[in-house]
Formats: C-alpha cells, sequence, structure tokens
C-alpha cells in the first residue's frame, strides 16, 4: 500500500503534451525550451511528454490535461507534419477531449498570419480552449524567443498544476 502523501499525489497528476515540429537547431531549441518551462523546479504535480508531430497520435491527446503546439510557417500556413498530426487525431479525440486547454507558439519567417489561421480553425472545430493568444515569434531569429516559449510552457504547466486550466 502507498503512503497517503504517495496516493494524494498519484490521484492529483495532470499531463501536458507539447508537441513541437523542430526541424532546425533553433527551433529544436524552442521546443526543448517549452519543456524546460514546462518542468520547471516549483511545478510539482505535472508530467510533461515532447513529441515531434509526426510521433505523436490519438492516444497522446486521449493521456493528456493539456496541449502545447509548436510550428514552423510554410508557405504561409502549419509545418505539413503538424497538419499531418492533426488529421491523424482530429476525429479519434473530437468527442472526448473538447475544452481541452492549448497554447500555440509560430516561429515565423515572416508575419504567421496564415499559419495562426490555419490552427486556429483546426482548434475551433475541436473545440479546444486557448489558454492566451498565439505566441508569434516573427522574422529573423531572435535569443529572447527561446525565453519567450519558455515563459509559455512554464505558464501551461502552472497553470495545470495550480488546477486553473
Amino acid at each position: 500500500m502507498l503512503p497517503p502523501s504517495t496516493a494524494l499525489k498519484i490521484q492529483t497528476m495532470k499531463h501536458l503534451l507539447i508537441v513541437a515540429h523542430a526541424p532546425s537547431p533553433n527551433t529544436l531549441r524552442l521546443r526543448e525550451a517549452a519543456a524546460r518551462g514546462a518542468g520547471h523546479e516549483d511545478i510539482e504535480n505535472v508530467a510533461v511528454t515532447v513529441k515531434a508531430p509526426l510521433e505523436a497520435g490519438p492516444e497522446d491527446v486521449m493521456a493528456c490535461d493539456a496541449i502545447l503546439l509548436g510550428t514552423t510557417e510554410n508557405l504561409g500556413y502549419m509545418s505539413g507534419a503538424l497538419k499531418d498530426f492533426f488529421d491523424r487525431t482530429y476525429y479519434p479525440v473530437l468527442e472526448e477531449k473538447q475544452g481541452l486547454p492549448c497554447a500555440l507558439y509560430i516561429r515565423a519567417g515572416h508575419d504567421g498570419t496564415g499559419t495562426r489561421r490555419a490552427v486556429e480553425t483546426i482548434v475551433t472545430g475541436l473545440r479546444w480552449t486557448w489558454v492566451q493568444d498565439p505566441l508569434v515569434l516573427r522574422g529573423d531569429w531572435q535569443e529572447a524567443f527561446e525565453g519567450q516559449v519558455e515563459e509559455l510552457g512554464m505558464y501551461l504547466a502552472a497553470g495545470l498544476d495550480a488546477g486553473v486550466i
């Protein structure tokens, strides 16, 4: 039998899923920053799973309590990998995961408008709940992007930990 404190911890553990496309060293840094923020030492009751879009599936979405999406802007649209993730998971999770808290970051070489609109359209169809406006990292690479994505990961995980999302 587990000690009471351990049993309570098992019951209250939340799961954050990070699904982010990282085709370059800089976008890999962003995905790692999201995970680092979500795994902040002050966040005690959140388990974090990080997957590339082509590795994540409906079972991952079904097992999570919130999701953080990350994509590059490709020809004014989300990455093909994230689109594939949505294609494979949309119908299997549609009824069961309505209201799922979500957030998004976009690494946009231009303005990110088309990418944002495309992801927002799919998320609206899924009836997921935005916890904040999408973070669009525009233009040439800036070191500050990494900190912004780390903060986003921490914000989402801290909200889960506190029970406010």
